[in-house]
């Protein structure tokens, strides 16, 4: 396993505290700074549907290991020293997550929230952060708006989107010779976005959209069979079927995909968003050889694996990357208010912006001020073959670093942080 630069990431999540040292800012000490006392954390996502298991009640714990970290690494040093952690279920319902966001803040005094999946939801999300003026880690949604035309002071996107999942897995699928695809949408923000950044990545790699459709999101039935009969009767051919579902859909629709023989009739499988509790879910044998793109991977190296070791002891499951980045935010936040002494949005926000970071999860990550893009190190990764897995959950070796830079798009002229 990749042993690089293991100290400077260890220092920087304080899992090494003790070695490391540390401190609070000049002329800043005790809770004084703080506008209440405390710091209360608000994890808004769904815990009892299709994403509840690849982000869920888990990332509470994940955010929970992020405060324990920081306590240890500051002491007595520490601005902060009463926490909170406030969690509610927004069934992936936008309305239910704008009320719910909108009681974060003012009812149970949450001063960030992060997570959020579903891209309609984290949608509302940001635009409630923007009226509140409180800050916004969205971990688990992937639409590009939030660092686009729906961006704003006080959102920031952390983990992935769409471009970064099109530009690995599309791309690099054209390129190895999958022409021809045929792509299955869920019909909502995410699945548009998904839709619309992977048909880019095809054709700019000289690929070819033989046809889309959109599927109902959510899909309570869990029938997909209607477009995975469709697939080998269109014309041409295609070469891969391109599913952008995610979570328990995504699960549903391999499993149909595997009974229907897909792959022997000559349509391959690629992913666009896949969770190390889909793999778990599935096995690794329905899945052997499937190549995605992964923010991050719990065994890819020692600093990893440690982390994923006290991930389990708490919950008895290795860590996604959704739950890795919301312990990363949620100790980046702390950060920011150590550095400001105070948690007052627009000196956190002023911390944050064009911050260089170096975590657990974040690898050459760095927070643009442009656009509160937080970019860093992207993976290429494919499923093993059963006879590969030695280890439960360790499901899946990486074939390529995508360099930070290359891994995200550029700012986008239609974001307008105010």
């Amino acid at each position: 396993m990749r042993t690089k630069a293991l100290s400077a990431v260890l220092c920087s999540t304080a899992l090494l505290a003790s070695a490391c040292g540390g401190g609070g800012p000049q002329g800043a000490s005790g809770a004084g700074g703080l506008s209440d006392g405390k710091v209360v954390f608000g994890v808004l996502n769904d815990q009892s549907g299709a994403y509840s298991q690849l982000s869920g009640k888990n990332s509470v714990s994940a955010v929970e290991l992020a405060i324990e970290d920081y306590k240890t690494k500051y002491g007595d040093k520490a601005v902060v020293k009463e926490f909170g952690v406030e969690s509610v279920d927004h069934q992936n319902k936008p309305d239910v997550a704008n009320a719910k966001a909108a009681e974060l803040y003012d009812r149970k005094a949450v001063d960030v929230i992060l997570d959020v999946p579903t891209s309609s939801a984290a949608l509302k999300v940001a635009d409630v952060a923007k009226e509140k003026k409180k800050l916004y880690f969205n971990i688990s949604a992937a639409t590009t708006d939030l660092t686009g035309k729906a961006c704003n002071k006080y959102t920031f996107h952390y983990a992935y989107d769409t471009y970064m999942l099109a530009n690995g897995t599309g791309r690099n699928t054209t390129e190895q010779g999958k022409k021809n695809w045929y792509i299955v949408y869920p019909d909502y923000a995410f699945g548009q976005d998904m839709e619309k950044s992977f048909s880019a990545a095809v054709t700019d790699a000289g690929g070819t959209i033989v046809s889309r459709d959109a599927a109902p999101f959510p899909n309570t039935s869990g029938d997909f069979s209607t477009y995975l009969l469709k697939a080998p009767t269109l014309t041409p051919k295609p070469d891969v079927l391109g599913t952008m579902q995610a979570g328990a859909e995504l699960v549903a629709l391999v499993k149909q995909y595997n009974e229907f023989k897909l792959r022997d009739k000559g349509v391959g499988l690629a992913v666009g968003l896949m969770f190390l509790t889909d793999i778990h879910s599935l096995t690794p044998a329905a899945l052997a050889g499937t190549t995605y793109t992964d923010a991050w991977y719990w065994n890819y190296d020692l600093v990893n694996r440690e982390f994923a070791d006290r991930f389990k002891k708490v919950t008895g499951a290795r860590p996604t990357f959704a739950h890795a980045a919301n312990y990363s935010a949620a100790l980046q936040y702390l950060e920011a208010v150590q550095s400001a002494g105070t948690d007052g949005s627009d000196a956190v926000v002023a911390q944050l912006e064009g911050k260089t970071v170096s975590d657990v999860f974040l690898r050459n990550g760095k927070i643009r001020a442009e656009d509160h893009r937080v970019v860093h190190d992207a993976y290429l990764a494919q499923v093993k073959q059963p006879s590969e897995v030695t280890e439960d959950w360790d499901y899946v070796k990486i074939l390529l670093t995508i360099p930070a830079e290359k891994a995200f798009r550029a700012p986008s002229p239609d974001c307008k942080l105010s």
